[in-house]
C-alpha cells in the first residue's frame, strides 16, 4: 500500500507545502468523490466511498503537525511511544506544572484575556517545537530525539485543547 505522501504525490519530509498538499486533495477528491459515483453500480460506490475515506484520512494526517511526525515516524519503525514513554526533560515538566498552574488560575477568574495571552505564548512554543521536529525529521533523521519532542509537542496540543474548553466554559 503506498503511504500518505505518495497518495499525494510529496515528498515525505515533516517540513512539507500545506498549498501543495492541499492543491492534491482537492484534485484527487475531484476524481473518487462518491457524488460522481451516484448513477454507477454498487461496486463502483463502494469503492469510490472506499478510495474517499482513505484520502480524507491521509489528509488529515498530513495536514497535522503533530500526525505528520508521528506517522513519518511509523514509516521509519519508530513508535513515539504516547502511551508507553512518559520521560520528560526536568526543564520541560517544570514550564508544563507551571502553565497548567497558569491555565487553572485564569479558568477559575474565568479571565478570557489570560487564557488567551496564554495560548499566544503557548504558539510560540508550539512553533519552537516543530521546527525542532523538522530539524530531527528531515535534518538529522534523528528519529528517537523527534519522538522525544514528539512527546512535548502533544503535551502543548493537550494544553491548547483544555484552553479551548476553559474558553467554552466562560463564553457557555
Amino acid at each position: 500500500m503506498q503511504s500518505h505522501f505518495q497518495l499525494f504525490g510529496i515528498e515525505p519530509a515533516f517540513a512539507l507545502d500545506v498549498l501543495s498538499l492541499e492543491r492534491a486533495y482537492r484534485e484527487i477528491q475531484g476524481r473518487i468523490h462518491p457524488d460522481r459515483f451516484a448513477q454507477s453500480g454498487d461496486a463502483e460506490r463502494r469503492a469510490s466511498m472506499q478510495w474517499a475515506t482513505r484520502v480524507n484520512e491521509a489528509y488529515r494526517v498530513l495536514k497535522s503537525p503533530l500526525e505528520r511526525a508521528r506517522y513519518l515516524l511509523e514509516l521509519n519503525g519508530v513508535d513515539a511511544g504516547f502511551e508507553t514513554n512518559t520521560s520528560m526533560p526536568p526543564e520541560f515538566l517544570e514550564r508544563q506544572l507551571e502553565l497548567r498552574e497558569a491555565l487553572g488560575e485564569a479558568g477559575e477568574a474565568k479571565d478570557a484575556a489570560r487564557l488567551e495571552a496564554l495560548r499566544g505564548g503557548l504558539r510560540e512554543d508550539r512553533t519552537t517545537l516543530e521546527n525542532a521536529l523538522a530539524e530531527r525529521l528531515d535534518g538529522a533523521q534523528d528519529w528517537s530525539g523527534a519522538a522525544g519532542v514528539l512527546r512535548q509537542l502533544r503535551f502543548f496540543e493537550k494544553l491548547d485543547e483544555e484552553i479551548d474548553a476553559a474558553l467554552d466554559g466562560i463564553e457557555g
